[in-house]
């Protein structure tokens, strides 16, 4: 069978109560060993013995170490979701309130150096068989930067600014876990970035790219000022006498 006509790979059925519960057990025994010693110490078969369950029914769950720890990274993110939206940036600005949420998203990965570093290993090293973890986490990461915004339908232009943004704070994160850039400089990175919203936003009067004619208000638009008919002379001004 070629690989155009290989059928659809059928959606994974809902997991039940218990296998959810099982589910959680294993994400959570992989954040601990990962904050207790990264990206290392985080061995399946001691993953399987602290969740108290097979090793090859962690397996089932996971194929890999690398798929748990991105999934280990969305379910943080989960977390830091709810978080938000129970404590919502308040600055008055969208570029404003993205950038104070991605900041207290890496102030909550700071406390954590180990875990932090352990999941964006397995970001960084992820291949196409984690491609459905991988774009979970960008979802997430999405959706958080979208609910700061406070857009419901963003534009073309809008998710591509947010995709920077990722890219960005992705960036950021493992410069800073490398030693490479102090928490300060990663502010200001977050904050030069941000301000992008500001530029696709649909109703900026002004912008890049924009005509002279598009950047004139509506109202002098409309008003097209002191018109001349054709062959008519100005008026010569005041005269010297002298």
């Amino acid at each position: 069978m070629t690989a155009e006509a290989r059928p659809a790979v059928p959606a994974s059925p809902p997991l039940t109560e218990r296998q959810e519960a099982r589910r959680r057990r294993i994400l959570h025994a992989s954040a601990q060993l990962a904050s207790r010693g990264g990206f290392d110490a985080v061995q399946m078969r001691e993953v399987a013995e602290a969740a108290e369950v097979a090793l090859g029914t962690l397996y089932r769950y996971f194929p890999s170490k690398i798929h748990l720890l991105v999934a280990t990274m969305q379910d943080q993110l989960q977390h830091l979701h709810t978080t938000l939206r129970k404590r919502p940036p308040a600055a008055d600005s969208a570029a404003e309130r993205v950038a104070e949420t991605l900041m207290r998203a890496f102030r909550a990965l700071q406390r954590e150096p180990h875990l932090a570093d352990a999941m964006v290993r397995a970001l960084t090293f992820a291949d196409r068989s984690v491609s459905p973890e991988v774009d979970t986490v960008s979802r997430q990461t999405t959706a958080i930067i979208l609910d700061a915004m406070g857009l419901e339908n963003p534009t073309p232009q809008q998710l591509s600014a947010v995709r920077v943004i990722e890219h960005t704070w992705h960036s950021a994160l493992i410069t800073w876990l490398s030693g490479r850039a102090s928490i300060a400089q990663v502010k200001i990175d977050i904050e030069t970035v941000c301000r992008l919203i500001e530029l696709t936003a649909p109703d900026r009067e002004t912008g890049p790219g924009r005509s002279p004619e598009a950047r004139r208000s509506p109202e002098a638009r409309r008003s097209p000022g002191p018109q001349h008919s054709p062959g008519a002379r100005r008026s010569p001004g005041p005269q010297s006498t002298g």
